[in-house]
């Protein structure tokens, strides 16, 4: 008997089979702008109604989800995150004053599992409807003798659109600011090579071990999606509040992306008991007996997003956010960079640019 692409290792009618799985979830993705149904080598989105923009920008973000997916592994959960993956992108696009139009994922597996694959795209559709974002299209690629088979990583990008008038660009952040912190829903999809280190995550047991201070099990509160807040800032803009700068929370913690969104020689002073810390932070930090600094150089430590608005757009922000179901807290202000003696320069910007962050 002759050899073929099954004998290598690639089953190509499972991928037929994952597809067709796979459909019910991407048509709850679909938007009016879409064309053409899911099968084509390239997916189709109609640009009409950005020409009633006046100066129209594409926004785009790619992003995976990172070590996270280990816990996917043991626990043999897969529904969740894709959700991480979209909201890894589209918080991105949405940081910038855009609306995410379409989205695409790449899964590369070790064996095509038709039901899993199914499960992984259910959550990517999940994330979709939350971004009101179409799931434009996606490959699932078999990688036999690359990868384990019961392993994949997943990936994925989004575009967007925002009136350029419309950017959140920080470059009118000035002292006097307030910042507003809108909460994480824990540690997102960012550190977990260091969580896993900390608990020591290389079975399903650890995982399943229930803790009274996260009143749930660890892998139920770790596995937690990703926030999308894309409906939430939108709600902060109908609502009339121009926001400065917005910076996504993300791996590198407050250190690194907080400066990102601010101009030269200002620094972001928080106060670290403004808002209600989850407990999942503490439970690192007392676990793995990690210094503070790393914990906010490594952790969202509750805060998502951060953004900076005049101080009279506070209130609207929180009680914008508060319309979406996401809690929005006061957690500091803006200072100019000379009267920050405390402030941490760096991250990811350079030392000389004088921006950076200041815990109080």
């Amino acid at each position: 008997m002759g050899m073929d692409y099954k004998s290598s290792g690639v089953d190509i009618e499972a991928g037929y089979e994952s597809v067709e799985l796979m459909k019910q979830y991407v048509k709850r993705t679909m938007r009016e702008e879409v064309l053409g149904g899911i099968g084509g080598f390239s997916g189709a989105f109609s640009l009409a109604k950005i020409k009633d923009m006046e100066d129209p920008v594409l926004l785009s973000g790619t992003d995976g989800v990172g070590t996270k997916i280990k816990l996917a592994f043991l626990l043999d959960r897969h529904d969740t995150v894709g959700i991480d993956c979209v909201a890894m992108c589209v918080n991105d696009v949405a940081c910038a004053g855009g609306d995410p139009l379409f989205f695409l994922d790449y899964i590369a597996c070790g064996r095509n599992f038709p039901e899993k694959i199914a499960a992984i795209v259910k959550g990517v559709a999940e994330g979709c409807v939350q971004a009101d974002s179409a799931l434009l299209g996606g490959e699932t690629a078999e990688h036999p003798g690359l990868m384990p088979e019961e392993e994949y990583d997943l990936a994925g990008f989004s575009v967007g659109v925002v009136d350029r008038k419309d950017m959140i660009t920080g470059e009118n952040i000035r002292p006097g600011d307030t910042l507003v912190g809108i909460a994480s829903t824990g540690v997102h999809s960012n550190g977990f090579s260091l969580v896993r280190k900390v608990f020591g995550i290389d079975n399903r047991e650890v995982l399943e071990k229930y803790y009274d201070e996260l009143g749930d099990t660890l892998g139920n509160t770790l596995l937690t999606p990703t926030r999308i807040y894309v409906h939430c800032l939108k709600a902060i803009r109908e609502a009339g509040v121009t926001v400065r700068g917005c910076s996504h929370v993300t791996g590198g913690g407050f250190y690194e992306n907080i400066p990102r969104m601010l101009p030269d020689g200002t620094v972001a002073r928080i106060k670290k008991d403004s808002y209600p810390m989850l407990p999942i932070f503490p439970l690192l930090q007392k676990t793995g007996n990690i210094d503070e600094k790393i914990m906010y150089n490594t952790f969202n430590m509750g805060i998502g997003l951060c953004l900076a608005v005049a101080p009279e757009d506070a209130q609207k922000v929180i009680a914008a956010a508060a319309a979406t179901g996401d809690k929005a807290y006061v957690i500091g202000e803006v200072v100019a960079a000379d009267d920050a003696p405390n402030a941490v320069f760096g991250g990811n910007t350079k030392a000389e640019s004088r921006k950076g962050v200041e815990l109080c």
